[in-house]
């Protein structure tokens, strides 16, 4: 598996580009922007597109998605069942998809927004605005935000410690990390 990161500068908003190298297929993670290195970069190597996965109905993660179903036809997996007026293949509670070849594992982990979905593929989880480097992500209320911080440490800070978060915002970090230095939770 290879990960491409790719940060919306409009927005600072992050998306990813997860490829199975056997395949030569892609996941595109939270499409914020599509830009020429984006297209460049699955066309240059012949990667095609297998699927869109959606952290959560924000228009900083998805305001790339109408551009890149234009170019390329495949499914958009999200909590809702549109987004942005596209139909999606709705994900509810915890499960598993093949994606392009890789075993996708998804799970709620709501607070930031109702819909707040984190992927994980191998040994590297997807967390959109649910958790980044040393922050959590914004609510609206304390409710949401009580929300968000037990779903943090019952679905995330439980992973294994070497785990990666991709982060919607951000840079990378781990579980321990953000075990250990997180201040928000």
């Amino acid at each position: 598996m290879k990960i491409y990161f790719h940060m919306n500068v409009d927005f600072f908003s992050n998306s990813y580009i997860i490829v199975n190298e056997e395949t030569n297929e892609a996941v595109l993670v939270d499409p914020g922007k599509i830009t020429k290195e984006m297209i460049n970069q699955l066309e240059d190597n012949h990667y095609t597109p297998a699927a869109i996965l959606v952290t959560h109905n924000h228009e900083d993660h998805l305001r790339g998605l109408k551009t890149f179903l234009k170019i390329y036809e495949c499914p958009v997996y999200a909590a809702e069942s549109k987004v942005l007026g596209i139909q999606t293949n709705v994900i509810h509670g915890e499960g598993k998809l093949t994606l392009a070849g890789l075993e996708v594992e998804y799970f709620p982990v709501p607070g930031h927004t109702p819909d707040s979905m984190v992927f994980k593929v191998g040994s590297v989880l997807f967390t959109g605005g649910v958790i980044g480097a040393g922050t959590i992500g914004e609510t609206n209320s304390n409710y949401s935000k009580m929300i968000l911080k037990k779903g943090i440490e019952q679905k995330i800070l439980t992973q294994s410690e070497d785990t990666t978060i991709m982060p919607g915002y951000g840079p990378l970090t781990t579980v321990a990390a953000e075990r250990s230095f997180n201040l928000d939770i």
